[in-house]
């Protein structure tokens, strides 16, 4: 970990002005953790009992009872907001159309279900405009 992991949130916390710590990583905390009886570190199904229970006065317990999440960028958002103009003109059915590699009217109905809310298509939608980023810039030629 302190030679890949480590290193890039390190630097990407660095880059955006987070403090970041990995206080499970010293030794001294390793260490005493290694020497515990598996009882104080698995109870059941609940992993970390022993880090749960040392926590439980100082944090809700909806906090304490969830399961593990991911940290995710609100994509479907900016999608939905500052980056509508962006969806607007790159994936628009004038540009489409000119550019002849997707279909217009699918990825308009795409676009239209996710901006209306009846449909979250963050992940193809940001792909698209990804892509749509990447052309714009390198000007490929395209063999149809």
């Amino acid at each position: 970990m302190l030679d890949y992991i480590l290193v890039k949130v390190d630097r990407c916390s660095m880059m955006h002005s987070l403090e970041v710590r990995a206080p499970f990583l010293d030794r001294d905390v390793a260490e005493f953790v290694c020497r515990l009886p598996s009882r104080y570190k698995l109870r059941g199904s609940t992993r970390k009992y022993l880090l749960r229970r040392a926590a439980a006065p100082l944090l809700p317990p909806e906090i304490l009872s969830r399961g593990k999440r991911g940290f995710l960028i609100p994509t479907a958002a900016w999608l939905r907001g500052q980056l509508r103009p962006q969806v607007d003109e790159l994936l628009g059915e004038r540009h489409l159309r000119e550019q002849g590699i997707f279909d217009p009217a699918a990825v308009g109905a795409l676009v239209a279900a996710h901006l209306s809310g009846r449909a979250d298509h963050r992940k193809k939608l940001w792909t698209l405009l990804v892509l749509q980023l990447w052309l714009a810039q390198h000007k490929p030629t395209i063999i149809a």
